[in-house]
Parts: C-alpha cells; sequence; structure tokens
C-alpha cells in the first residue's frame, strides 16, 4: 500500500513541476539605460560642488540681510473668521 502512494505523489510532484516551468518564458532584456551622470563620481562631486557654492552663495546675502539692520519685520494680525 506504501509503494502507490510514493508513485502518486512522485507523478503530482512532476506535474506541479511542469505546470510550474511551462510559465516560464524566455522574454526581451530591458533595453538598456541611459548613462546616469550620477554614475561618474567625477560628475557627482561638481554637481554637489556647483550646489554648494549656490547655498553659500545665498546664506551669505541672507547674512548681509540679517545683519547690516536694514532688514525689518513687520507682523499684521489678521481678523479671525466667524
Amino acid at each position: 500500500m506504501r509503494r502507490p502512494a510514493a508513485w502518486t505523489l512522485l507523478i503530482i510532484a512532476n506535474v506541479l513541476c511542469y505546470c510550474v516551468l511551462s510559465l516560464y518564458q524566455s522574454g526581451v532584456a530591458a533595453p538598456p539605460s541611459e548613462p546616469n551622470s550620477i554614475a561618474n563620481p567625477i560628475q557627482q562631486r561638481a554637481s554637489m560642488l556647483s550646489e554648494l557654492q549656490q547655498i553659500r552663495e545665498l546664506l551669505e546675502k541672507q547674512n548681509e540681510l540679517l545683519g547690516n539692520g536694514r532688514l525689518r519685520v513687520v507682523l499684521v494680525e489678521q481678523n479671525a473668521r466667524p
């Protein structure tokens, strides 16, 4: 009685493997992507340096405005809506 059950399980396992493998399709690979500028470390560093330079210039302008006293903050109270 043990042998027919083993053969049945082996056949079922083979059928399942065949079904799973029949779903596999070899397809076209994804097209090559455009070269990414971030992949190049030299360009990445140059980009980072230019961004940091722009941030530095903006901070210098902001500090100049805050430091010379010409900047004036005016608070206006708005009426509460019912």
